[in-house]
């Protein structure tokens, strides 16, 4: 959706308020979004959930790189929100990253906010709500930003071919949207709710959606048992899924051995499925352009997906927006907030071919379906799987795409030395639906009420809650994963502002002062040459032993932004804290960001 332009003056002076230090100034996107709180049935169940402009998912913001965004939110919901723009940088704008307590206070109920910031980067990114759990209300819609002319694009490393790179950017330069998400029956207000009375980790959905359609699948309990490797059966305990996919709520090893009220927890969160047909996605593809391009989403607020289509094998071009070295792979794994563009070539028989995306997390089985369509073909499908309902191979010769080789295009190099290195400890803290990213001290959600911290660093001075780095500076930050508190799956970190890269991972104690000192020992679990470079990364699973990762950035974007695990109930329940970057150049923040702002400004 394209909005209308300022006028050339106009625009200047709203860009002098920005303080963004540029008035190369080409066009400026207006995009309202008015949020309403309506029943909806996305899966063939209806509930109450959030809509954005009347639709579900929101909208697409379509810009080129280089725009200036006016993202106008009228709050029409019978609570307070805001909302983030995951993935982007808000370089000079940290006023309009959207998280309550950290850059601005909630949006009231009936009020107003304008988010302005400028695309600095390409690609494809998304929005959603950042208060409380109103991602799993399914506040999120896509973001898609077109490279500046004469980006250096990799598409000469999928064909040299004339037609088929002409193809290859004309489906770059129009991509289908590809919305994956994970869907409840509860809304986040009741998921929250019975997790505190239950004292649980609610680790069970419904249904998985595909650009907001799906279906509830209910396969049965003899099918989803075959769908267990014999060396996950440990972790059943002797028990089977539930009915809906789920593990059961008296496992231990997921729900913890703290003091549990089952007596809380309605019986139809982890079982009682009943099946809804209401119909599936549809992508339409045309054989004749050669080549499409999907640019996929993963919103999920639980579960981590792998995604295959029949018979189209897909070339990986484009990771969390930033191009990279092109794969051909057969699936993808997405983890929370990740973003994969791939190419996809129309050479098969015109007909319908399945797309596969199925929930592989230990903590439930839970698969969904769509359609790539040819345009002009037969409606007929003639399936071959490269996956099955778990996500699983069904053949050995099924490529799936290994994330750690994912090499950025053109190369980005992280420094060599690091000044400044940060241990987090994740961890569950006394219950199970408590987490911490750091000293065993929760990010409380009161603290989404707190003065934002943008305003004031020294709100949470010393404590756990906040780390500070200098302006120009590189720092590493090593995720320790520890047992003690059961079963940890991959945790789908996400950083807020510039990326990151990923330079190293591994399993046991990581007892090192730092990542210096433990390239002298282990340098096998580094890559400082070509890591990827991202603004997710999730941590391995600990089961049997802890796990560590290590990530390093450059410290350029003065501001308070958020670091938190993306899994929804983990960053409700703590996960998460404020790195202030920059604090020796700390930001003058506008007036109409300030304290009575709202955005606006009588520019």
């Amino acid at each position: 959706m394209r909005f209308s332009f300022l006028p050339i003056g106009l625009l200047v002076a709203n860009l002098a308020s920005l303080a963004l230090g540029d008035e190369d100034c080409r066009e400026i996107v207006r995009f309202p979004l008015t949020l309403t709180w309506e029943k909806g049935a996305p899966d063939g169940f209806e509930r109450d959930m959030i809509f954005m402009n009347g639709q579900f998912p929101g909208p697409t913001l379509e810009l080129n790189e280089g725009s200036y965004v006016e993202f106008t939110v009228t709050n029409n919901l019978p609570f307070e929100t805001t909302i983030h723009f995951h993935g982007i940088e808000q370089l000079h704008s940290p006023w309009s990253d959207g998280v309550p307590g950290v850059s601005q206070r909630p949006i009231p109920s009936g009020g107003t906010y304008v988010y302005k910031w400028r695309a600095t980067q390409y690609g494809t990114y998304w929005y959603h709500g950042h208060l409380a759990g109103q991602l799993e209300d399914g506040l999120f819609g896509p973001i898609h930003i077109t490279p500046a002319k004469g980006t250096v694009t990799p598409f000469d490393l999928i064909s040299n071919n004339t037609q088929d790179l002409y193809q290859l950017a004309e489906a770059a330069a129009n991509p289908q949207i590809v919305v994956l998400s994970d869907w409840s029956h509860f809304t986040s207000e009741e998921l929250r709710d019975i997790s505190l009375a239950a004292d649980i980790d609610p680790l069970c959905g419904d249904s998985i959606l595909i650009n907001g359609k799906g279906a509830v699948n209910c396969p049965g309990v003899p099918f989803l048992m075959s769908l267990i490797p014999p060396a996950e059966l440990p972790v059943l305990l002797g028990a089977n899924l539930t009915d809906k996919g789920c593990l059961p709520l008296t496992n231990f090893l997921a729900q913890t051995s703290y003091p549990h009220n089952f007596s809380a927890v309605p019986a139809s969160l982890f079982s009682g499925c009943h099946a809804t047909d209401p119909g599936n996605a549809t992508i339409l593809a045309d054989p004749h352009q050669g080549w499409v391009s999907l640019n996929f989403i993963s919103t999920a607020s639980l579960q981590e997906m792998v995604v295959s289509i029949d018979d189209h094998p897909m070339w990986v071009y484009a990771v969390d927006g930033r191009y990279i070295v092109p794969q051909l792979v057969d699936a993808i794994t997405f983890s929370h907030g990740s973003r994969h563009s791939v190419f996809v070539q129309l050479n098969q028989p015109a007909r319908d071919y399945t797309l596969r995306v199925a929930g592989d997390g230990l903590n439930q089985k839970v698969y969904a379906q769509g359609t790539l369509h040819y345009i002009g073909g037969h409606d007929t499908n003639i399936p071959n799987p490269s996956i099955n309902y778990a996500g699983a191979n069904t053949s050995a010769s099924v490529t799936f795409l290994d994330d750690s080789t994912v090499v950025p295009f053109p190369p980005v190099a992280p420094s060599q030395t690091v000044d400044q290195t940060y241990k987090l400890l994740l961890n569950r803290t006394g219950a199970a639906w408590q987490w911490s990213l750091n000293d065993d001290t929760p990010y409380n959600e009161s603290l989404e009420d707190q003065t934002p911290l943008l305003w004031d660093p020294t709100e949470l001075a010393h404590t756990p809650l906040t780390i500070t780095t200098l302006n120009n500076t590189w720092v590493d930050l090593i995720f320790l994963v520890t047992i003690s508190g059961g079963l940890q799956p991959p945790h789908p970190i996400h950083k807020h502002s510039n990326k990151a890269h990923i330079i190293g991972f591994g399993e046991g104690e990581f007892n090192y002062t730092d990542v210096a000192e433990a390239l002298k020992y282990i340098p096998g679990n580094f890559n400082l040459d070509n890591p990827p470079y991202r603004d997710g990364f999730y941590t391995l699973p600990a089961a049997t032993s802890s796990t560590w990762m290590a990530v390093r950035y450059f410290v350029e974007n003065p501001g308070a932004f958020f670091l938190h695990c993306h899994i929804n109930p983990h960053l409700t329940g703590g996960m998460a804290l404020v790195i202030l970057d920059g604090i020796d150049v700390w930001p003058t923040v506008p007036t109409q960001y300030g304290p009575g702002g709202n955005g606006q400004c009588d520019c």
